[in-house]
């Protein structure tokens, strides 16, 4: 565990009239945001299958859908960093965390509408920053409840948003862009509002699991091993009875068949492709057993379970080993200036370069990635990006707080949120 800034006084996050305190910086938490970052660039430009066997790479397996999932959790878990850890904001601690937060969302969804402006069509990749935007809008109301109330409310997501993606996916209108920019909200506001919380690739309504279980989990003491170590179990417990219900319900006991039946148009082959790498672009929904499918971004209640699951397991792993050694140190860096390194990602994937010699081209990225953060970090400290939009959120912060309010507190103390 590595610390960058002081413990906060007792008491003083729990003060509504002063500019909130900042929980101390865990190098773990920037260490698997740094993996998830990895593994979103490995997704956008590693083979998904082999050319030979048509079986799914490694990357695929390890990465497909949980890398998203892992930066949602984090996401959330730094949420809670920013509205007093332990301890939720109360009175205008609270108002200006939230009125903060929606500075940081509109912000964070300009710059992803403005690199999706750019992206060639077809898209090389499905950015996932407009969707950021609206996970930061969705959990305004969620930065005052405590845990009990947020693990309801992951519960809750995990449960009905993909109900909801079920029952309204088929009347909701259809974007004509896989990626939301400036153009297509304008010209179909409500196809892209639809895209982005129910219909798109990350929605951000059933993404709300991993806000709300990262919000949750940042309620905690995260300083002490046992519960580090419930984190890691519980993820694992998780991941795999998602799975194990998976595979009774649909492989043991006729939900296969169930697919089948109620899915004619597509062969097993199809179904299975489904299952392996997810639907594209929409999960069928001819019968409620799809709702039972593991596939990578299908946002089944399965998946998003599958999906936390895992994501918890490598979170508590990383706060059990994560040292202040050059690997996770690196990794640390990556993960501290996430917004600025995966723009400049997308901005890469725009050129079309990898579609040459891929591996090679994931090999630049990382790299690039790493060096660009190690030395930043060293000599300027916040990425660019980070830099800008943690400025505005200060802003916010001090407007509705008064002038009065000095420059203690979060304004002083580097943020440990992606963005």
């Amino acid at each position: 565990m590595s610390r960058t800034t002081k413990a906060p006084a007792p008491g003083a996050a729990r003060t509504s009239g002063a500019v909130p305190a900042r929980r101390p910086r865990l190098i773990a938490v920037d260490a698997a945001r740094g993996l998830a970052l990895i593994g979103m660039i490995a997704v956008h430009v590693l083979p998904v299958h082999d050319p030979e066997t048509f079986e799914p790479t490694l990357q695929w397996s390890l990465f497909g859908g949980r890398a998203a999932a892992l930066f949602a959790l984090l996401a959330g878990l730094s949420l809670a960093f920013s509205s007093g850890g332990r301890t939720p904001h109360r009175g205008r601690a609270l108002t200006a965390t939230r009125a903060g937060l929606v500075v940081r969302a509109l912000l964070i969804t300009s710059v992803g509408l403005a690199i999706n402006q750019v992206m060639p069509s077809p898209a090389p990749a499905l950015g996932i920053l407009v969707y950021y935007g609206a996970f930061f809008l969705l959990a305004v109301p969620l930065l005052g409840l405590w845990r009990r109330a947020l693990a309801a409310a992951a519960a809750g997501a995990a449960v009905l948003g993909p109900v909801l993606v079920h029952v309204l996916g088929p009347a909701l209108p259809r974007p004509e862009v896989a990626n939301p920019t400036l153009g297509s909200v304008l010209a179909d506001p409500g196809a892209a509002l639809a895209q982005v919380l129910l219909t798109g690739t990350y929605p951000a309504v059933p993404y709300l699991t991993y806000l709300c279980a990262g919000l949750l989990l940042g309620r905690t003491d995260l300083h002490e091993v046992v519960v580090r170590v419930r984190i890691a179990v519980t993820g694992a417990v998780l991941a795999l009875g998602a799975w194990f219900v998976y595979w009774v319900l649909v492989l043991q006991t006729g939900g296969y068949d169930r697919l089948m039946q109620h899915t004619p148009w597509l062969s097993e082959d199809q179904i299975d492709e489904i299952i392996v790498w997810g639907p594209s672009p929409d999960l069928p929904t001819s019968t409620w057993w799809w709702l039972l499918t593991p596939g990578p971004h299908s946002n089944t209640p399965v998946t998003l379970l599958m999906d936390l699951g895992t994501g918890l397991a490598v979170l508590g792993l990383f706060l059990l080993l994560a040292r202040p050694n050059r690997l996770w140190t690196v990794l640390a860096a990556m993960g501290g200036r996430t917004l600025t390194l995966y723009s400049a990602h997308l901005l890469a994937l725009a050129t079309a370069v990898h579609d040459d010699d891929r591996l090679l081209w994931f090999a630049v990225h990382v790299a690039a990635a790493a060096a660009f953060a190690v030395l930043w970090q060293r000599t300027l400290g916040q990425g660019p990006l980070e830099r800008v939009i943690a400025a505005a959120v200060r802003g916010t912060r001090r407007l509705v707080l008064g002038a009065s309010v000095g420059t203690a507190g979060p304004s002083r103390a580097r943020s440990s949120e992606p963005a």
